[in-house]
């Protein structure tokens, strides 16, 4: 289809009084991979559900594939909730078996390496239910594939092989929307979205998210003395190796401050994870 396969116009949604989405606008077009940033409670799973239509909008609206969410535009789309959406008294075949059942269409094959097959999925190391649940969600061919945190918890590798079977659905024409923690996951994006307090901060592809920031990064053989000079000026240093980095202060004023400790202070680019606290810090939210 022509246009956004999901779209949020100015949605919200209020539990009680509080407000856990507040006029977010979205949309997830074919082929692309969003991700969807933000600390906990920011927003992210409720969008998600809204969009699903599991949760209702208590403003504004969403749609799916051009209209609101309906059973029918449901079968289009491949979903794998934080809890996978698995039956852990099932075997896997028998997940996707019924997987299959429903959406009508043939059973996903296993993973070829797939060893205890027939073990409850319950019984089985985490990595591998999310390789299940993954294939269970592409099983009838969506056009949209909606995933919270599909990779939490699991190692790198199982990441990167999990990531390589998103990219190859969008390099097919497939619209992805992915929440993620990984800031390494966040830069294999399309575009990224980050949500603080239920509200849109900052929205783009890496390069305009990043905007040619930097940060002061300090080398010193006493970084201990370095980390505490800074800290009892009100910064967050971050120690990477040996290597201070300190976001937010110029150069010549940690210069100032570490004067008496045998140092070299320069410039680098900020990373993803330093830009996203910038942003999410600068509109008031929680990082």
């Amino acid at each position: 289809m022509t246009g956004p396969l999901a779209e949020s116009i100015d949605a919200s949604h209020l539990f009680g009084d509080h407000v856990a989405v507040d006029r977010v606008n979205l949309c997830v077009q074919p082929g692309e991979v969003v991700g969807l940033l933000g600390a906990n409670g920011a927003g992210k799973t409720t969008l998600l559900r809204m969009l699903l239509g599991l949760l209702p909008t208590s403003a504004g609206e969403v749609r799916l594939f051009g209209a609101p969410p309906a059973r029918a535009s449901r079968r289009r789309i491949g979903y794998v909730p934080q809890g996978l959406g698995l039956y852990e008294d099932l075997s896997p075949e028998e997940n996707l078996r019924f997987a299959a059942a429903l959406f009508r269409s043939p059973p996903a094959a296993l993973p070829r390496d797939l060893a205890h097959a027939s073990l409850p999925v319950g019984q089985l190391p985490l990595g591998t239910q999310r390789r299940i649940a993954f294939a269970q969600a592409l099983s009838h061919r969506p056009e949209l594939l909606i995933l919270d945190e599909p990779t939490s918890g699991v190692g790198p590798l199982m990441r990167a092989r999990l990531w390589e079977v998103l990219r190859d659905a969008a390099d097919e024409g497939v619209g992805v929307l992915v929440t993620t923690h990984y800031m390494e996951e966040a830069e294999e994006c399309d575009r990224l979205v980050i949500l603080a307090d239920g509200r849109v901060v900052a929205e783009g592809d890496l390069a305009s998210i990043l905007r040619g920031e930097r940060v002061t990064v300090v080398e010193a053989d006493d970084w201990p003395v370095a980390l505490d000079l800074l800290e009892a000026q009100g910064q967050a240093p971050a120690l990477v190796g040996r290597t201070l980095r300190v976001p937010g202060m110029r150069t010549e004023d940690v210069q100032r401050v570490l004067s008496s400790v045998r140092c070299r202070v320069f410039e680098a680019a900020a990373t993803l994870e330093e830009r996203f606290v910038q942003i999410v810090s600068a509109s008031g939210g929680a990082s």
